[in-house]
């Protein structure tokens, strides 16, 4: 009898807050579930493979961790333009138009991939004074593998790109399970090969690249051959990709660009943010890169969350239905809430038996561990209106809005305000870190007031 009535009470709960009229929760449910899963495998795994680098010395890691800084910062761009397809063809599923949504899923890939192609070559001709401008503080050994990532990840662009807009087009129209199956695949097969060359052969930074590329073409391969064999929904054809529609190319642009001037700018504030961080030595970028884990850790449940909004939001908005776009985005900030809270009660009691796996210096896990309690009390109020917030804005099409304040808050806080905490007031990495925090508040604070007004579902997408 109690069972029945707590199950009840579930259920109307979850029915006041995640139905409405395009999607009721347990469509929620079965959307977010296996991105939550996709999303814990990628970061696991990423953690796996960390500790494997970690094997090969603290300079091997702090190459990585380097290198990785400015990945993210070129790697965003073309996920920011997948995004903007993603937004288009949730949209165009929400208007109950199939043809449309076939048409912006191919142009979604084709111009995907040529963003990627033409940064991955740009990046390999000019990969030494890149090298120099930023890094060219750290140590030599640091330096040299670091040149050696960072070429290697540059040739795996165009698999990744391929491989996030098939993923991104599968999860506009609500198709979550085969993106997460693909993305088993590919993120398996790169730990695999991680402990082939790395741990077995030895080959340390090098083995890692060799792992990434072939692990990342693979995941691509397996994507279209998805898409033109399996998939009936999307309809993709191989030489679809081929054919420029620019038309379509301009709508994924119109949000994808703005956002991919974010990530440029955001990115680059980051990448600037790491320079600090290099000055500060190994031990301080060793630091930096294992509380960047423990950090992916925490936000993996509130990531998956971020990640459904724009399908969700984006066939609210295409279907113009307002109501239920404020109603989920609302809903949303209180689960990915919730989440942090769960996930700091489960994870900061195995803190010391987790970190041993990244064999760091006893003198750096004191900073690591104060560095990643602050981040998880900081998260529960600020990540959701500063992250998820931003994506059901642009889901709504106010991405340039979205894009101006991310620049803003992220330049004139977060850099200023590292460099004075950081350097200025000597209080090193942990300063950098407050910094973040405190910056995500600012910008978090701003997207809660634009989601209060209108403003932000004005802009119609498509016709």
């Amino acid at each position: 009898m109690a069972q029945a009535l707590v199950r009840t009470r579930v259920h109307h709960m979850l029915e006041r807050r995640l139905s409405g009229e395009l999607f009721d929760y347990r469509q929620i449910i079965a959307l977010f579930l296996p991105i939550l899963i996709d999303q814990a495998f990628i970061v696991g795994l990423n953690l796996i493979n960390t500790a494997m680098i970690s094997s090969s010395g603290v300079a091997a890691v702090s190459a990585v961790n380097m290198i990785d800084s400015l990945n993210f910062f070129l790697i965003f761009i073309f996920i920011a333009v997948s995004t903007g397809g993603t937004v288009l063809v949730a949209q165009f599923k929400g208007s109950g138009n199939p043809q449309m949504v076939t048409r912006a899923a191919a142009s979604t890939v084709s111009t995907v991939a040529l963003f990627a192609a033409a940064i991955g070559l740009l990046m390999i001709a000019f990969h030494t004074p890149t090298l120099n401008a930023l890094f060219g503080s750290a140590s030599e050994d640091v330096l040299a593998n670091g040149r050696t990532y960072l070429i290697g990840s540059c040739t795996s662009y165009l698999g990744i790109a391929i491989f996030e807009a098939v993923c991104g087009a599968l999860r506009g129209i609500g198709r979550s399970r085969p993106s997460l199956f693909l993305s088993l695949i590919m993120n398996f097969s790169f730990v695999l090969l991680n402990f082939v060359f790395i741990n077995l052969l030895d080959m340390g930074v090098l083995g890692l690249t060799i792992a990434m590329n072939t692990a990342r073409y693979l995941g691509a391969a397996c994507a279209i051959y998805y898409l033109v064999r399996i998939d009936s929904e999307l309809r993709f054809r191989i030489r679809d990709a081929f054919y420029v529609n620019l038309a379509m190319v301009r709508k994924i642009m119109s949000t994808g660009l703005p956002f991919a001037a974010e990530q440029i700018f955001f990115n680059g504030g980051k990448l600037l943010t790491q320079v600090f961080v290099v000055s500060m030595g190994t031990y301080a970028l060793a630091t930096n890169a294992i509380s960047s884990t423990f950090a992916a850790v925490y936000q993996v449940p509130a990531n998956a969350l971020s990640i459904v909004t724009i399908t969700v939001i984006g066939q609210c908005m295409g279907a113009r239905n307002i109501r239920d776009a404020r109603k989920y985005t609302k809903s949303f900030l209180g689960l990915s809430s919730m989440f942090f809270i769960v996930m700091a009660l489960v994870m900061l009691p195995l803190f010391y038996p987790i970190v041993q796996l990244f064999h760091p210096p006893a003198e750096i896990v004191d900073d690591i561990f104060t560095i990643t309690l602050i981040n998880a009390v900081a998260q529960i109020p600020l990540w959701g209106i500063s992250f998820l917030m931003p994506s059901a804005l642009r889901a709504a099409g106010d991405s340039k809005f979205t894009s101006i304040v991310s620049l803003l808050s992220m330049w004139l806080f977060r850099i200023v305000l590292g460099y004075v905490l950081g350097i200025v007031l000597d209080f090193g990495i942990i300063g950098v870190w407050m910094a973040m925090n405190c910056e995500w508040g600012v910008r978090g604070l701003i997207f809660l007031l634009r989601f209060r007004g209108e403003k932000w579902y004005r802009k119609r997408l498509i016709d």
